[in-house]
């Protein structure tokens, strides 16, 4: 039986960056959508678009095909080109002296694609695009809810310092 193709779309939002965040996610199939978002009260717009594909990916029931949808050329390009592999074989360095942000995040998000069938589709932001629009509204209300979580992956003095 063929995997059911599932339409993903997905943005990530920081006010500040860092500062309050939040993330969008629509998925389609057929008739059916829905969307997800939530927030954290700090954390950086990167750890968002990462989350969203996360948060994406972990709402299907079964192994799908799925087309994911961004606006972050960070996440699609770590993916379609392999670094973000590459980091976690390197011990999460980017090379010899700088070391890969947010392995928490992509360790997940790895482990989803091996469940999933993923193809990672750029889309510019803020092009009239009505799906990715969407989740950057959904992302920016989000990071606005009073009494947001800490983002258990990111240091809040991050964003204590900022002010």
């Amino acid at each position: 039986m063929a995997q059911k193709h599932v339409l993903a779309y997905t943005d990530g939002s920081s006010l500040g960056n860092p500062g309050p965040g939040g993330y969008g996610v629509i998925l389609r199939h057929g008739e059916y959508e829905k969307e997800l978002s939530g927030g954290f009260a700090c954390t950086t717009n990167n750890r968002m678009e990462i989350l969203a594909a996360i948060k994406a990916l972990q709402a299907l029931k079964e192994p799908c095909t799925v087309t994911l949808h961004t606006d972050s050329q960070y996440l699609a390009n770590a993916i379609t080109k392999g670094w973000a592999r590459r980091w976690q074989k390197s011990g999460w360095m980017r090379n010899k002296k700088e070391v890969a942000l947010n392995p928490d995040l992509w360790e997940i998000l790895l482990d989803l694609c091996k469940q999933h069938t993923v193809e990672f589709v750029w889309v510019r932001g803020h092009a009239g695009d009505t799906a990715n629009e969407r989740c950057d509204l959904l992302a920016k209300t989000a990071a606005q809810q009073p009494g947001l979580p800490p983002d258990p992956g990111y240091d809040p003095a991050a964003c204590r310092n900022r002010r």
